[in-house]
């Protein structure tokens, strides 16, 4: 028992993360995601909102402590607002209210005068459009007459590229990819994640889309560049803030935001894959 321990606090130290604690979360995170999914949608849409919405408020939370005051509930109503109108009126219903909210959060924010409005309103934007506007993608892909296969198809590529860059990182992990942001990441990390990914999604579009491998292939590439983008951009949140984690709500985890970084970029460029190939079979 003595040993178990001391090679998971080996593992916990590499990777930076307690493993056990993890995996049990992201466990749960799954079975609400699957079970919702496929028996009433809309309680998918629902979970998904709620975690977006905590998110938004992480990263407001995150910026008051840098001293940047944007408009917290102003901003979670907006975000909502966004889930919903794609939900409810695809792509092209969000196309128009993105505009919308923009305009309305900058206008709020007038009522406070000239000072440091800049930057509160550039915070605004930015939180608009990184938690407002991309997990809004995540509605889109659930609404579709295949949501439940492209649901699943968005878990495989964020889930595998995960798991497989962390046991390749903490296995094999030598050469640092991004040390100014990510310490913990690696080049062996990234390409374990990708062949994994790779091979991953090519089954999953042969067997969930009844498209051609190689199709699938191709977006596994994609989704983890995308992946890891959004993992990147969230390191960097936090890194400029000079916090270790956007909050403690996920044991294991850190905060919501901390396990939604990767899907909020790699659920707008699945769908764009999609509809960019959607005559290739």
């Amino acid at each position: 028992m003595s040993d178990l321990h001391a090679i998971n606090e080996a593992i916990n130290k590499r990777a930076g993360r307690k493993l056990f604690t993890s995996l049990f979360i992201a466990l749960i995170l799954l079975a609400i995601i699957f079970t919702s999914m496929a028996l009433l949608p809309v309680a998918f849409a629902l979970v998904v909102a709620l975690a977006f919405a905590i998110s938004i408020h992480e990263l407001i939370g995150a910026y008051r402590g840098s001293g940047i005051y944007p408009p917290g509930s102003l901003l979670i109503i907006s975000g909502l607002s966004l889930y919903g109108v794609a939900w409810w009126q695809g792509s092209k219903g969000l196309l128009l209210a993105l505009p919308i909210a923009a305009i309305i959060n900058l206008v709020w924010l007038l009522k406070k005068g000239p000072g440091e409005y800049a930057s509160r309103a550039s915070a605004a934007l930015l939180t608009l459009v990184y938690l407002g506007f991309l997990p809004s993608f995540i509605f889109l892909l659930a609404r579709d007459s295949d949501g439940f296969a492209l649901i699943s198809l968005l878990v495989i590529l964020v889930g595998v590229n995960d798991t497989f860059a962390y046991i390749a990182g903490v296995l094999l992990g030598r050469h640092k990819m991004a040390p100014l942001l990510s310490p913990k990441k690696s080049w062996e990390g990234f390409f374990g994640g990708l062949v994994a990914t790779v091979v991953a999604s090519a089954i999953a579009f042969h067997y969930l889309l009844e498209r051609s491998w190689w199709v699938g292939a191709l977006m596994g590439v994609f989704g983890v560049l995308a992946a890891t983008f959004g993992d990147l951009i969230e390191s960097a949140f936090k890194r400029d803030f000079g916090i270790k984690d956007m909050s403690s709500f996920l044991p294991g985890h850190g905060g919501m935001l901390d396990r939604l970084d990767s899907a909020t970029v790699t659920a707008p460029a699945l769908w764009i894959f999609l509809e960019l190939t959607r005559n290739l079979m």
